[in-house]
């Protein structure tokens, strides 16, 4: 039996701490020992990086229906109180696994291999979301990075001194939602959008998630002028959230494949919106890069 928690990940300019439960990242530091993640204060929100897998968001009564049955389902998925066994491990990077056994199939009646991968390449954390279909049926599943970056970055600026500058413009209506994890809003809202760039305050999130169901960029920065920040690529994710809980001092800056529903959606799972479906033995990977950029 393992009985290992953790794991640490080192290079010469980052410093990454990987939990086996929710194979999340609960620590990211520079080699100032500059802590980039929220700390997962339990009163405000406990966790740090959870990986969402296979659903975004709740569904209806917490029901995921396939084949006319019903299976419980808690929201944004299973995999985040799961320990992964670890496959690989060096001192720069991790490989880690789940697979379905009876207490998954009693959720998620499909076979699978989930793994994680992180890796640090100089000042760049590369964070893998692999899923292999070992079943004989298509594979329906959400697939879902979550990561609360500390905000600010540098404690000793304002909140309002950040931004989040996209690759390109967000034009189109952003999604709002009820609840916490959200359901959607049918209707669409303006964007928050000044081109390219987002400047964050608190009030942005009065409302609950800002959700981009339609996203052109696969890449932005989080960033205060003149301050060191972060460049995140996500080349493999067509949707996004932003999010943060009221007064917190985190962002959550979230690729996702898949969407949250409606409020009160009820359809079979392989109809799910945004929904990836992976064929018989076939294998789709999601990635996402985070690179510590200099200030500019």
């Amino acid at each position: 039996m393992n009985s290992r928690t953790t794991l640490t990940l080192t290079s010469d300019h980052l410093t990454a701490t990987i939990r086996l439960v929710g194979a999340q990242m609960i620590s990211l530091k520079t080699a100032d020992n500059l802590e980039l993640m929220w700390h997962g204060d339990p009163a405000i929100w406990p966790e740090h990086a959870p990986i969402l897998f296979p659903l975004l968001g709740p569904l209806t009564d917490q029901q995921l229906r396939h084949k006319g049955r019903t299976y419980p389902m808690p929201p944004h998925g299973f995999a985040q109180s799961r320990k992964f066994e670890i496959v690989e491990q060096s001192e720069r990077h991790c490989l880690l696994e789940i697979t379905d056994d009876a207490e998954t199939r009693a959720m998620y009646p499909f076979s699978f291999r989930f793994q994680v991968s992180y890796i640090l390449e100089d000042n760049t954390l590369k964070n893998s979301l692999i899923v292999t279909n070992t079943g004989a049926e298509t594979l329906p599943c959400d697939v879902g990075f979550h990561p609360g970056f500390q905000w600010p970055l540098d404690p000793e600026r304002a909140k309002e001194a950040y931004q989040i500058t996209f690759d390109l413009p967000e034009t189109e209506g952003i999604r709002r939602g009820v609840d916490d994890p959200i359901f959607l809003h049918g209707e669409r809202e303006p964007t928050p959008m000044e081109g390219t760039e987002l400047p964050l305050r608190d009030s942005l999130f009065d409302d609950q998630a800002i959700v981009f169901d339609q996203l052109n960029s696969r890449g932005l920065r989080y960033h205060a002028d003149g301050e060191p920040g972060l460049r995140l690529v996500f080349p493999d994710s067509p949707h996004m959230a932003l999010w943060m809980r009221p007064g917190a001092s985190f962002i959550a800056i979230e690729p996702w494949q898949g969407l949250p529903v409606e409020f009160g959606w009820d359809d079979e799972y392989l109809n799910k919106p945004g929904t990836a479906l992976i064929p018989s033995g076939e294998t789709h990977d999601w990635n996402l890069h985070v690179k510590l950029e200099s200030g500019q």
